[in-house]
């Protein structure tokens, strides 16, 4: 799949997100890259590069287009950073930027509420969900879920101005416990608890809009996209520190992913016979043959003449 020939490739990639990887002909990896919309994203190194321009030369060597579709950006992110934590090719100047962050769930009645922690800060006997990516992203989905489930105003333990927003949020050391089963129903990923806060943002987002308070609009529109980031499906960065490998088989082509200490990475994949894979798609975890067989037809596709 030469420079010619990669834009027919290109044009079987899905068009949801995922991560992508560039190749030589000696089969060198060039490049890895993540993308919200995979075939637009590829598409755009075999049209006008602008801003991208110092990329033509790598573009000129690209031989093979290798890809993962992914479940979500959160997902597709996370691959990229993994991949790029084990060996970063030549052509990416930095690994991933994000920062990873969890969030804890404090449900006492002194301090109770959601705080942002990094993965070594975790507090013992506290209830955590991650790990995510992008702190700032984390800390803003805070802040909204807070804003629709007021628990830190459901404390034992408040005072002056404290008490006052109670009021106005109209809670109190009685809501503790449903506030707490809430925000962990959404952090849990549960549909209805998801789609119960969504669309009060989305109300509220509305509202201030149609009141002209525009900044707080756009206030409440990115903070309904950092719920969103948060809560949606990803499965490479687990939260906790497993070791497992995965394999899929499709089309003559074989594609296998490392699990270490509970991060998606070790991306490989070459031509096989379906008898020769058998041991390996045996040992995969049945929850995850789905994901790896999807990355197989893929891999055959994008491999087609």
């Amino acid at each position: 799949m030469g420079r010619t020939a990669a834009p027919a490739a290109v044009a079987r990639l899905p068009a949801g997100p995922g991560v992508y990887r560039f190749r030589d002909a000696r089969r060198r990896v060039l490049y890895v890259g993540r993308a919200v919309e995979l075939r637009r994203r590829v598409s755009s190194y075999w049209g006008d590069l602008g801003e991208r321009a110092h990329l033509a030369p790598m573009v000129a060597r690209v031989a093979v287009v290798e890809a993962v579709a992914c479940d979500s950006e959160h997902e597709a992110a996370w691959l990229e950073r993994n991949l790029l934590e084990r060996r970063l090719p030549p052509w990416n100047r930095t690994g991933g930027a994000e920062v990873p962050a969890c969030i804890c769930l404090d449900p006492g009645p002194a301090a109770p509420g959601l705080r942002v922690v990094h993965e070594h800060d975790l507090v013992p006997g506290l209830r955590w969900f991650g790990p995510y990516l992008g702190g700032q992203k984390v800390r803003r989905a805070v802040t909204a879920l807070h804003r629709v489930l007021p628990l830190p105003y459901a404390g034992d333990r408040l005072r002056g101005g404290q008490r006052d927003l109670a009021r106005v949020f109209g809670v109190g050391p009685g809501d503790r416990a449903s506030l707490v089963a809430a925000l962990t129903a959404v952090l849990d990923r549960e549909p209805a608890a998801v789609a119960a806060v969504r669309a009060e943002l989305v109300r509220r987002r509305d509202d201030a809009a149609g009141g002209l308070a525009f900044e707080l609009a756009a206030t409440l529109r990115e903070e309904l996209a950092s719920v969103e980031w948060v809560v949606s499906p990803q499965r490479a960065a687990l939260p906790e520190p497993a070791d497992f490998d995965v394999h899929g088989w499709a089309g003559g082509v074989l594609v296998g992913f490392e699990v270490r200490a509970g991060r998606l990475g070790g991306w490989s994949q070459h031509v096989c016979a379906e008898v020769a894979a058998a041991s390996r798609l045996a040992a995969t975890p049945p929850s995850w043959a789905a994901f790896a067989r999807r990355g197989a037809e893929l891999a055959a596709a994008l491999l087609r003449p």
